[in-house]
């Protein structure tokens, strides 16, 4: 997460299999309209819930950029509940805890930090991008 200092970062885990798979679509569009003012947004894939992403990184970055013109980067698949969570997600979750407390409930939770590397806001799977986007404005413009 370093390579992200000073940048304002939305972590949405992603499954390319899923009832909110679409969000892809607004999250690229997000990621192009601010990326010059210093928005990044970073998917990882998780196979968790509902085994939704089983395909390999190349099929996961295939889809990705085949049907929904992502752009933004796309990483190895982790995990984000349980021992096995990625570090990044540990931290997210202990830090916004949701409606389940220390775990994330579906794909597509999103998490918003701010340039200084705290998190600011969680958002359920059901919250679409462009539902974000007032929060997206005020973490960049401080």
């Amino acid at each position: 997460m370093a390579d992200y200092a000073g940048k304002v970062v939305l972590v949405v885990n992603t499954a390319s299999h899923c009832g909110f798979t679409p969000q892809y679509r607004g999250l690229e569009t997000l990621y192009k309209k601010y990326a010059a003012q210093g928005l990044m947004v970073l998917g990882f894939p998780c196979n968790q819930f509902g085994k939704q992403e089983p395909g390999g990184a190349d099929e996961i970055t295939q889809t990705c950029q085949i049907n929904y013109g992502v752009t933004f980067p796309i990483f190895e698949k982790v995990e984000v509940n349980g021992s096995a969570a990625h570090p990044v997600f540990r931290y997210l979750k202990k830090e916004l805890p949701g409606v389940l407390g220390g775990r994330i409930k579906w794909n597509f939770t999103k998490f918003l930090i701010g340039r200084d590397g705290k998190p600011l806001k969680r958002f359920a799977p059901t919250t679409t991008p462009e539902k974000m986007e007032a929060a997206i404005l005020a973490a960049l413009a401080n």
